[in-house]
């Protein structure tokens, strides 16, 4: 278990160095296309001319922003550090990395459409902190350990 912990630091450290903090042209890269890819995917869910470059209009007088917090980045990091941290073999740790990576992205994108169906509706505004703070980082919270769970049960 104390190997687990301590790997499991050194991978997140790493790959938040190497793929979320501005520390080099990767990470802004990475970033700037996960951005890209999660506001590309809102589009088709959205009403028209409701997504703004990174903004989702509300109404005239809320908007939600889009941005590097937004786009998946964090969970994502966090299953691929807890997956390398785990022994198993290179090829099995890459298949469920990529799967988790495409899974999360699914799964965040349905995060920030609850928010906007949430913020959007009688509440307004005043239903953002429990729609995205609570009910979304939980769903994200549960999907992430979910998978990492059959990650070690499947073998």
């Amino acid at each position: 278990m104390k190997t687990f912990i301590l790997r499991y630091a050194l991978f997140l450290l790493l790959l938040f160095m190497l793929f979320y903090a501005q520390t080099s042209s990767v990470s802004l890269f990475l970033n700037e296309l996960q951005t890209g890819l999660t506001l590309y995917s809102l589009e088709y869910f959205l009403k028209p001319h409701q997504l703004i470059g990174i903004d989702i209009i509300i109404n005239p007088h809320y908007k939600i922003v889009i941005n590097k917090a937004c786009n998946g980045m964090i969970p994502i990091l966090i299953l691929s550090a807890s997956i390398l941290a785990y022994p198993s073999s290179v090829l099995r740790k890459i298949g469920y990395i990529l799967s988790g990576y495409v899974l999360f992205s699914v799964v965040n994108l349905l995060r920030i459409l609850i928010v906007v169906h949430f913020v959007s509706g009688s509440g307004g505004s005043s239903n953002f902190y429990w729609s995205h703070d609570l009910l979304g980082n939980a769903l994200m919270m549960v999907f992430g350990l979910s998978f990492f769970v059959l990650f070690i049960k499947s073998k």
